[in-house]
């Protein structure tokens, strides 16, 4: 049964509410622990580490549950629901740290409630994730379902990226992310109601969970799409973490350029999430045009190889006091990042339906849990391997917002946003094109 446009868009429409956590999480909270709180960088970026790699505990756990649970719901839908309220719980609170506390304290509620955020994040990612294989199983609906889904997320990128900051300047970190947390679950819980007649299966799988995801690494192809993927992720999770820092110290706006009013009123930081956003956004419709022409693995790596052209070129602008420009650039870079972040998430569902074709053994939530491994793992090493190159640097942490940085240290800032992940992005373009490519047409024949 074929979906209609109004379930194709209502299952996208959740992850708008998913990526704000996504980006606050990769954008916000070190720069929190390290300009707010005034925690060293090295430690900040170890602890933010440390809770995403027990994150990554949690996703065959929950990704077995699901698979497993059975409700008039459907196997996804309560975890869904849920998990949302946890996700904004935790959000909130980890940016309420109570005045007066020393760093030990400090560290130990925003870990505690980072825990909580991530625990639901899990929850409601995992499921979701797994709807793609359930909900259909024609690659171009797919990739349709997908270009909606990732429309909704640059929306998502937008709230956490560019509003939440803003608003953090104004009313606190806080009142800030309270203020976002009606769109979160409400972006959840629409999507479920718009998605309730969409085919599912109801059975909870019968295999226990070794089997389970022994059946998952059996699939070679999507193991190694994993990989790839996590390597991308990598590239980007390091250019997100490091944006708040340049936009503090590489993008310093002169006040005589057409977008310097913007920017002195959303901040740099929110003009150019704005602009990366807007690119996001028109380039959609494109990557999945691209992806019916030129195959989804084709135009990924055409995508990819123009976000590494995009990074050399920016790196060769930096610093910059012309905001204009550089939002013109953040312009660019969303519409290459539109390849990253639509077609990976419209090509591992089409592996799915390989293992499910073979044993008859409907397990997307393990295979979703996989899939985030790689993504978590990324998100999870970048803000160390940042810490750790700034503070190898010499960078000072400051409870003032800006404090003055050798050369030193802001040109191993500007290194961490361009040119090592472009180099980066180059690695994963070389395991698409000769280990990825090769597999994946033998196990889709």
């Amino acid at each position: 049964m074929a979906l209609s446009l109004g379930q194709k868009a209502g299952w996208g429409l959740a992850d708008m509410g998913i990526v704000v956590f996504v980006i606050v999480k990769q954008l916000l909270i070190l720069t929190y622990l390290t300009t707010v709180l005034g925690v060293p960088v090295g430690i900040a970026g170890f602890v933010t580490t440390a809770v995403l790699v027990f994150d990554m505990i949690t996703d065959p756990i929950i990704g077995y549950l699901s698979d497993k649970t059975q409700s008039r719901f459907g196997r996804r839908a309560p975890w869904m629901f849920m998990g949302v309220l946890v996700m904004a719980a935790g959000m909130v609170g980890l940016f309420s740290t109570p005045s007066g506390m020393e760093t030990a304290g400090n560290l130990t509620w925003v870990v505690g409630f980072f825990v909580l955020a991530t625990v639901g994040f899990t929850m409601v990612a995992i499921p979701y994730g797994a709807q793609s294989g359930e909900i259909t199983q024609d690659p171009q609906e797919r990739s349709a379902m997908t270009g909606f889904r990732m429309a909704f997320a640059s929306i998502g990128i937008l709230i956490g990226g560019a509003l939440i900051p803003g608003l953090a300047g104004s009313m606190g970190y806080a009142m800030a992310a309270l203020v976002v947390t009606p769109l979160m679950v409400g972006a959840v819980w629409i999507s479920l109601w718009a998605t309730r007649k969409a085919p599912r299966i109801e059975q909870p799988a019968q295999v226990s969970l070794s089997g389970m995801f022994g059946l998952v690494f059996s699939n070679k192809a999507f193991v190694v799409l994993v990989l790839i993927y996590g390597v991308m992720t990598l590239a980007i999770a390091m250019i997100t973490a490091g944006l708040p820092f340049a936009a503090l110290y590489l993008i310093v706006d002169s006040g005589d350029t057409p977008l310097s009013g913007a920017a002195q009123a959303l901040t740099t930081l929110s003009l150019m999430f704005a602009a990366f956003v807007v690119g996001s956004i028109l380039s959609q419709a494109v990557w999945v045009l691209l992806s019916n022409r030129l195959g989804k693995v084709g135009a990924l790596i055409f995508g990819l190889s123009l976000y590494v052209v995009l990074l050399y070129a920016l790196n060769m602008m930096l610093p910059s006091v012309n905001v204009t420009v550089i939002a013109g650039m953040f312009v660019l870079a969303g519409m290459t990042n539109g390849a990253y972040q639509q077609i990976p998430w419209a090509i591992y569902p089409d592996l799915m339906d390989v293992t499910r074709r073979e044993t008859g053994i409907a397990i997307e939530g393990a295979f979703s849990a996989i899939w985030l491994f790689g993504q978590k793992l990324a998100n999870a090493v970048a803000p160390a391997v940042l810490g750790l190159t700034l503070s190898a640097a010499g960078w000072q942490e400051t409870t003032d917002g800006v404090v003055a940085q050798t050369d030193g240290a802001l040109g191993a800032l500007q290194l961490s946003i361009t040119l090592i992940p472009a180099g980066i992005l180059i690695v994963a373009i070389l395991g698409l094109a000769f280990v990825y490519r090769p597999m994946a047409r033998r196990a889709l024949a």
